[in-house]
């Protein structure tokens, strides 16, 4: 395998380097600064395989690790690695790129493929291409960074196609049962198409009019900005997660007290400091073992829960007994 790697070295730097000449003369790349219609017409210049010959170049490489046999597989293949790229032109990447980053797929192919299977290497390297794009276009969508399982993977590339197929392209925010439909079709949740959905739109103003009847407004719909949902915890939630905190902060307080003042600092520097000390550091401050450091915070922490139990049971009685009592 090594000896293919290195024959496939001069077709890797010819694919992907088109500032020099002898490179381009091998295996012309497309040069986003350049021509892609003339790089079109270029690769049209290298001839198809036959079978028996594609058959015989595959072993020849396979064999002996040949340049110039890998070099003919490529070159021959670089019109599919074209047109294969070339459905991938409504991610807004350059195309020329796109194209290159499947030529590499198609060399990864050539490396791997084995003639003696029975099928021909576009049949291989058809998946190699694809893969190799996919990867790409993932890796430069920023808006889509958690695409990465199969099913994530599937929904990026399927959606637009499906949404064609629905007439939905145009139609704004996908409706539920458009939703349900792509969904079922893909083998993936509804709230995973919508999320989707929403990366592959864009951004959107939140003054942008909603479409439709509605109650705000002369457009019918009001605006985005009015159906988003305040998702802050009202005042009321506010108030009562305050005092729980400080009630159980005052517990905690109120149970610390009861622990002498070695078992409170070892408990402290175990427990509520971050980061917590060694037990090392322990005991070497206390002149006792790492083990006694041990167990003196075990202790302390079971002295701390059982004072915190009994003082939470108290607090729960009093506020009992002050509901109950008559007004």
């Amino acid at each position: 395998m090594s000896d293919k790697k290195t024959a496939l070295k001069p077709v890797k730097k010819a694919v992907k380097s088109a500032s020099k000449s002898k490179a381009v003369a091998l295996a012309p790349a497309p040069n986003p600064e350049g021509s892609l219609s003339r790089y079109l017409t270029d690769i049209r210049k290298f001839p198809m395989l036959e079978a028996q010959e594609e058959f015989e170049l595959a072993k020849d490489y396979a064999k002996s690790g040949s340049t110039k046999s890998a070099h003919k597989l490529v070159t021959s293949h670089l019109r599919l690695v074209a047109k294969i790229a070339m459905g991938y032109r409504g991610y807004g990447l350059p195309i020329g790129e796109v194209i290159s980053e499947g030529n590499v797929g198609l060399m990864r192919a050539v490396q791997k493929f084995d003639p003696d299977r029975g099928f021909r290497l576009a049949t291989y390297a058809m998946w190699w291409i694809r893969a190799s794009i996919q990867e790409y276009v993932l890796r430069s969508w920023s808006l889509v960074k958690i695409g990465t399982t199969a099913a994530q993977k599937k929904l990026f590339f399927n959606l637009r196609r499906l949404k064609g197929e629905i007439n939905a392209i145009d139609g704004g925010t996908l409706n539920p049962s458009q939703v349900s439909d792509i969904a079922e079709r893909l083998g993936v949740r509804e709230d995973e198409v919508m999320s989707m959905e929403g990366r592959l739109s864009g951004d959107q103003s939140l003054n942008a009019p909603l479409r439709g009847g509605g109650d705000y407004g002369e457009e019918g719909g009001g605006e985005w900005q009015d159906w988003l949902e305040d998702e802050s915890p009202d005042p009321e939630t506010q108030i009562v997660e305050e005092d729980e905190t400080n009630t159980r902060r005052a517990v905690l307080m109120q149970a610390m007290a009861t622990l002498n003042p070695r078992e409170r600092e070892i408990l402290t520097a175990r427990r509520l400091t971050d980061p917590p000390e060694t037990l090392e550091v322990l005991s070497h401050r206390h002149e006792v073992s790492r083990e006694r450091i041990r167990q003196i915070e075990a202790r302390a922490f079971e002295k701390l829960k059982a004072a915190m139990a009994s003082a939470m049971a108290s607090e729960n009685e009093l506020i009992i007994d002050g509901e109950s009592a008559p007004h």
